[in-house]
């Protein structure tokens, strides 16, 4: 366990885990929002799946979601998260979630619970790859980066984070030179958690939102700093499989299988640093590469 931090960021996710009950199934952002022009979407992640556990029994635990970001947030007002109790059986529960802002939804969630159960039990190996340890940290990456990249984009690595990420391949954030359509990241949270935590879940979700959607820019020179790029995530799915910590080391190995009509598809699998396979993820993003004349005239494609 590393030492308990105490940063901006840090407490605004745990901010973020904190919702108002406005009415039955009907909740609400306590605190600012986050991002870099519109709301991130791992925080509207966090706080749909949030919504949806407190109308949960706490011996059910979150199995899989699948979530459609619709429109993009504002940064400057709450959002409302109206709950659904779809169905409540014996072994599992479902509920769909809106978040809601200015009257028109944002994301539409729909998640699972489960009872513990016991069943067969196998997973895919985890690669090989350097530790964490072996692998540059925010700061250093500003410093491999100084002089190349602009400064006002360093400037977004300076800071203290809630997420401590850590690349694998850290020369390709920046780079225009095509590569596989493969990405590996190690992260963890920030601070040392109390033993009985049970937020895991949650604060994964939100992580799970970071890297994805970059790997599939990876085979086409791109990054995602290129001011010619659109991009979005419009979609993400995620499965839960066994227990993990997220003040502890996870290994994020992502890939895409394709990208066509302006959408990248991309997939990954989170493992503990001693290769237990936690969660999975899929993700598709709009991507859409724009003219510089036709910025200039105003018009987009």
């Amino acid at each position: 366990m590393q030492e308990t931090q105490t940063n901006e960021q840090l407490q605004q996710l745990f901010r973020h885990l904190e919702l108002e009950k406005l009415d039955e199934n009907l909740y609400r952002t306590k605190h600012a929002n986050e991002g870099w022009f519109r709301v991130y979407g791992g925080q509207v992640l966090c706080q749909a799946l949030l919504s949806a556990t407190h109308t949960v029994p706490k011996n059910r635990h979150v199995h899989s979601l699948h979530a459609y970001f619709l429109r993009p947030g504002d940064l400057n007002h709450p959002i409302i998260f109206q709950v659904d109790r779809i169905r409540d059986g014996k072994s599992f529960t479902t509920r769909r979630i809106v978040a809601i802002q200015h009257g028109r939804a944002i994301l539409n969630l729909s998640t699972s619970f489960q009872v513990d159960e016991p069943g067969l039990n196998h997973q895919i190996e985890m690669p090989d790859v350097p530790p964490p340890e072996e692998c540059d940290d925010r700061a250093q990456m500003v410093e491999r980066f100084r002089g190349k990249v602009s400064d006002d984009i360093l400037e977004r690595f300076t800071g203290p984070f809630a997420i401590d990420l850590r690349h694998v391949d850290a020369d390709s954030i920046f780079s225009n030179r095509p590569k596989p359509p493969t990405n590996s990241v190690w992260f963890r949270l920030n601070a040392e958690l109390p033993e009985h935590y049970t937020q895991h879940s949650h604060l994964l979700a939100y992580a799970s939102d970071m890297t994805l959607l970059q790997t599939s820019l990876r085979p086409h020179g791109q990054n995602l700093f290129d001011p010619k790029l659109q991009i979005a995530s419009l979609d993400h799915a995620m499965w839960f499989h066994r227990p993990f910590r997220m003040d502890e080391w996870l290994l994020y190995t992502q890939d895409s299988p394709s990208s066509s009509q302006a959408r990248g598809f991309n997939r990954g699998n989170i493992f503990t640093q001693d290769g237990l396979l936690v969660a999975s993820a899929t993700q598709e993003g709009l991507i859409r590469i724009h003219d510089k004349r036709h910025q200039d005239s105003g018009r987009s494609s």
